[in-house]
């Protein structure tokens, strides 16, 4: 397995006082426009907003947040949205695999962030509706996750990553048929 995929942690612990710079975050960025979709459409779209640069649009994500999650996520320099687009551009018909899509280009991200020393954490746990109607984003995409970047604060708790065993999630040649 590679090295960064047990690197890579989801913590709630950012140092509010470090900043990610532009640099670390166009590479970022730019992992995720590398990333694998289905025709090439590349139907993600990502709205940035740095506490430093745009507290604004910091505090509508923010704003956005379940409770539990804004107690920590305020501590991240960077909040970010990922939001996949719902139809082909060059057809307009569905594309069931925007969502797909878009969780890879964030996974991209989060593994940069993680290659650059950063730490991100993606959420579950905001207002989609809110999040639309405070961006003015339009019906046709729809707002998948909320991610938190920065540095991990030195107070931050590594516990070992709690995952089911291999055969209750990979089946071989049928369903229910653990893979061994």
């Amino acid at each position: 397995m590679l090295k960064i995929l047990s690197e890579r942690f989801s913590g709630r612990s950012y140092l509010s006082s470090q900043q990610v710079s532009k640099t670390q975050m166009q590479l970022i960025l730019e992992a995720g426009r590398c990333a694998p979709s289905c025709y090439n459409e590349q139907p993600w779209y990502f709205l940035v907003c740095d506490r430093e640069k745009d507290s604004e649009g910091y505090e509508k994500i923010l704003s956005s947040l379940a409770e539990g999650n804004k107690a920590w996520a305020s501590s991240a320099p960077v909040l970010l949205v990922s939001i996949a687009g719902s139809k082909f551009t060059k057809s307009g018909k569905p594309n069931r695999w925007g969502p797909y899509d878009t969780g890879a280009a964030a996974l991209s991200m989060m593994l940069e962030a993680t290659a650059l020393g950063l730490m991100a954490h993606q959420m579950g746990g905001f207002d989609e509706h809110m999040i639309s109607q405070k961006f003015n984003i339009p019906s046709e995409f729809t707002p998948i996750a909320v991610m938190a970047i920065g540095y991990e604060s030195p107070e931050e708790k590594h516990t070992p990553k709690d995952r089911k065993p291999m055969e209750v999630n990979f089946y071989s040649g049928t369903w229910g048929n653990s893979w061994k």
